[in-house]
């Protein structure tokens, strides 16, 4: 029998009680260091001790939980590169479940154990994140895959962690209509929901495939369709480090530079050709191949947005590369902002806030080694809170921002150089 006990928690009372536990044990550490970093004396948001205890307890935890620590560990901003090594465990090495458990989803799910699933079947996994884990494995026809198989339970986890911080966030609304949320929430809700479907995601990753088929220096994996149900996917093996261990090999600045570049193609480019974005970009999910090319993983949070909403972004991206004048409140407004403010202070704001985003966009090569967008953009929110909080987005940007400043992060821990505008002249090309 499989050993229960390794599993991640399901119920919302057990889950709520982890995590009051290590509120407590780290609210103190964070607030006081949170202070320091204020008054300019302190680097980082927490010390490497509390790094370990949130690595261990969000790493138990899985699910939302650890989706929330995969986040913070991407702050280069707000955290020491010793800090950010420990959290960084959270985005590929959580604490895996039993074999045996492994082998008992799979008989469940094929009707057959995986060693006569498959030709061959790693029992130690090559990955364990959020949701499930991934191991390596051969098929019958000689075939290199990686099958990642979910956690019993974490659907009840997922929808448990979901449940608490929408408690949260509707006693919020209540509270502050300024501070209301609920609409972001819905749609954050409704797409993590949805990544326990691994049939779902073997349908987005065959759509991603189709996106970046002209960006040929991009590889998407495969669909094993023969090997996958809703809790199990197996994927075509793909081989070379992830972007953590691609930079725990110090490697220099042109190839930083290369992979960099890669990267925002990987983002930015199924957004501009077919509204595609991986709204996951955390650095577990890419890896640098041996062939030179970039290998994109886990498609469970992609998401396709509206026509609006992409020739929106493409018209705006193609005047201001081309040195023109760009209507920030009608922009905001035709993709769907809800704007509270005369015209006049909003207008300024949100010219403000384009000023600080357009920066790496309009240098002729931008070095993310000393980038401070995310810096600047935190200091001008602070200091415009109050306006700011009533010009609200559109629901289903929520993602879409979330990719957009995890790949910002990801090319400021790269630290490469990059000639981002001639990469979106190239992209805007492709149409």
């Amino acid at each position: 029998m499989s050993d229960d006990s390794k599993l991640p928690p399901s119920g919302r009372f057990q889950r709520l009680r982890k995590l009051a536990g290590l509120s407590a044990q780290l609210g103190g550490d964070v607030i006081v260091r949170g202070v320091k970093r204020l008054a300019g004396s302190e680097p980082s948001l927490m010390s490497k001790g509390t790094a370990e205890k949130l690595v261990a307890t969000l790493g138990d935890l899985k699910g939302a939980a650890m989706k929330f620590g995969q986040a913070v560990s991407m702050e280069p901003d707000l955290l020491t590169p010793e800090v950010r090594q420990v959290l960084a465990r959270l985005q590929n090495e959580a604490p895996p479940m039993p074999y045996a458990q492994v082998a008992e989803v799979i008989e469940e799910e094929f009707g057959k154990p995986p060693e006569q699933a498959f030709a061959h079947f790693e029992q130690v996994p090559m990955a364990a994140a959020s949701l499930g884990q991934v191991h390596r494995a051969r098929l019958a026809d000689g075939r290199e895959v990686a099958v990642k198989v979910q956690y019993p339970g974490i659907s009840a986890a997922l929808s448990s962690d979901l449940d608490s911080l929408g408690t949260l966030v509707r006693a919020v609304a209540k509270t502050a209509k300024g501070l209301d949320g609920t609409a972001y929430f819905r749609e954050l809700r409704e797409q993590m929901l949805l990544e326990a479907d691994y049939l779902r995601e073997a349908t987005l990753a065959k759509a991603f495939a189709d996106s970046v088929r002209p960006l040929t220096d991009l590889r998407v994996p495969e669909v094993v369709t023969s090997h996958s149900t809703n809790r199990v996917l197996t994927l075509e093996y793909l081989a070379g480090p992830t972007l953590k261990q691609f930079l725990s090999e110090n490697p220099s600045l042109e190839e930083r530079s290369r992979v960099s570049r890669l990267l925002a193609r990987g983002i930015y480019g199924p957004f501009l050709l077919t509204g595609d974005i991986h709204a996951d970009p955390h650095p577990g999910n890419f890896l640098v191949m041996p062939d030179g090319r970039l290998g994109v993983l886990d498609f469970g949070a992609v998401k396709r947005m509206s026509a609006p909403f992409v020739e929106a972004h493409r018209r705006v991206f193609k005047e201001a590369l081309a040195g023109q004048d760009v209507d920030g409140l009608a922009f905001c407004r035709e993709v769907g902002f809800t704007v509270e403010l005369p015209d006049d202070e909003a207008r300024a704001l949100i010219a403000g806030i384009m000023e600080i985003g357009r920066r790496p966009l309009d240098a002729p090569e931008y070095d993310y080694a000393t980038d401070e967008t995310s810096k600047a953009m935190r200091t001008f929110f602070t200091r415009n809170a109050p306006k700011l909080m009533k010009i609200r987005p559109p629901p289903e940007s929520v993602l879409f921002m979330r990719s957009v400043g995890g790949c910002g992060q990801n090319l400021k821990l790269l630290g490469g150089r990059l000639a981002m505008g001639n990469l979106f002249r190239e992209l805007l090309a492709l149409d």
